[in-house]
């Protein structure tokens, strides 16, 4: 029974966390940080990632342009694109180390990698969320500028970050049910063997009888 839960446990952990390594992967690369809406040309929306910037079109068409430089980004894009890579090579870190540990190790060496990698994914998306939540209620702003809003790809950074941190937490359980198991019962020794005669010595049979 114990052996069938530890072994669900960590298929669900393992499930969880590529999952979540997943979703962090396409936050990464997804030109859905921030989005924007113009009150002058409404058929546009400009929407903003960690590596560049795309308009989408009513029509249907989508023009995308890199950020021109890594130094010329906001502090917490550019630390939020540091992290994210961080949090993408972990994943992967820790589903090399967790996979081969199902049913049968005693301890799932990915469960780190995981716990690391979702903080990191959490991290940057919700310093990036709570810069535009400051932006956008800015007194000093005029009303009549454009504001960023939440784009697609906050929601699905923290999803994946707590699929992340959920996985990790789900194996390292099954790791440690595995570790402070009962130990079985020792083998019951038997009692020694009375001890033969010894070897070259034949004892007298008892009331036998004497030769002459």
């Amino acid at each position: 029974m114990a052996r069938s839960w530890r072994a669900k446990a960590q298929a669900g952990g393992m499930l969880l966390a590529l999952l979540g390594w997943v979703s962090s992967c396409v936050t990464t690369f997804v030109p859905l940080w921030k989005s924007l809406n113009l009150d002058l040309n409404e058929l546009e929306v400009w929407t903003m990632g960690l590596w560049q910037v795309c308009i989408s079109r009513e029509e249907g068409g989508v023009e995308c342009q890199a950020h021109s430089s890594f130094l010329a980004l906001p502090p917490d894009l550019r630390v939020s694109r540091l992290l994210m890579c961080l949090s993408n090579g972990l994943g992967l870190l820790g589903a090399l180390l967790a996979a081969p540990g199902l049913e049968g190790c005693s301890t799932c060496q990915g469960t780190p990698a995981f716990g690391v990698a979702g903080t990191t994914t959490l991290a940057p998306v919700s310093w990036v969320a709570y810069n535009t939540v400051l932006d956008f209620w800015d007194d000093t702003v005029p009303d009549i500028v454009p504001r960023w809003e939440f784009g697609e790809a906050t929601f699905l950074g923290w999803f994946a970050g707590a699929f992340l941190a959920a996985g990790g937490l789900l194996l390292a359980c099954s790791a440690r049910s595995t570790g402070t198991a009962t130990p079985a019962a020792p083998a019951r020794r038997r009692p020694p063997a009375a001890p033969g005669p010894l070897r070259g010595h034949h004892p007298h049979p008892k009331n036998a009888d004497l030769v002459i």
